[in-house]
């Protein structure tokens, strides 16, 4: 019984230094910069500067596939996977594309852009700059899967519609955490507005 309890606490205790290690290092991730332009009761209006990312399209409009798949051929090229094996910093948030066939995308940290980023292993990698825009968002705690991310932009639609706002049809999962964090988790469902707001 008191062996049983030591290793419970040496458990416990390992999770609390991973979490704590996983909070800190995402505070220093550099992420997609935005201002807030007004507050709602169960979502925000967003201007996003325009910004490069890294992406991959996939062949699947379910999460729990694209996700696994996109990450590792991302992660894959930030981690060396280049003409010249260098290590490009990882950045926050993992955006996913919510149409039929998905794309997922890494923000490209500041310092580079299309001339300097080395050219990935990969033919699937691309480089994508998106302009400047402004959006909608929802967000919401927990592990995402199809399902809650389908509910959150059904209430973001539902929302807007109640205030008058237009939009577009070009949604947006952005994800913040690593799998391995698990308290805090953040995520969110944008989409882009309809000329200004």
């Amino acid at each position: 019984m008191k062996f049983l309890a030591i290793i419970t606490s040496v458990l416990v205790l390992v999770v609390i230094v991973v979490q704590g290690f996983a909070m800190k290092s995402r505070r220093n991730i550099e992420s997609y910069p935005y201002k807030v332009v007004k507050k709602f009761e169960s979502f925000e209006i967003r201007n996003y500067e325009a910004s490069l990312f890294t992406s991959v399209k996939l062949n699947t409009n379910i999460y729990e596939e694209a996700s696994g798949k996109g990450f590792q051929k991302l992660a894959g090229y930030i981690f060396g996977g280049n003409e010249t094996n260098e290590e490009i910093s990882m950045t926050s948030p993992v955006a996913m594309s919510l149409e039929d066939t998905m794309t997922m995308m890494f923000l490209v940290p500041k310092g580079y852009n299309k001339e300097n980023l080395p050219k990935p292993n990969s033919s699937e990698i691309e480089f994508t700059e998106m302009p400047a825009k402004t959006v909608a968002a929802i967000t919401f705690s927990g592990w995402a899967n199809s399902d809650k991310i389908e509910e959150h932009k059904l209430k973001l639609i539902k929302a807007l519609d109640a205030e008058g706002i237009a939009y577009t049809d070009v949604f947006y999962f952005l994800g913040y955490n690593p799998p391995f964090e698990m308290v805090g988790r953040r995520n969110e469902v944008i989409v882009e507005l309809d000329g200004n707001y």
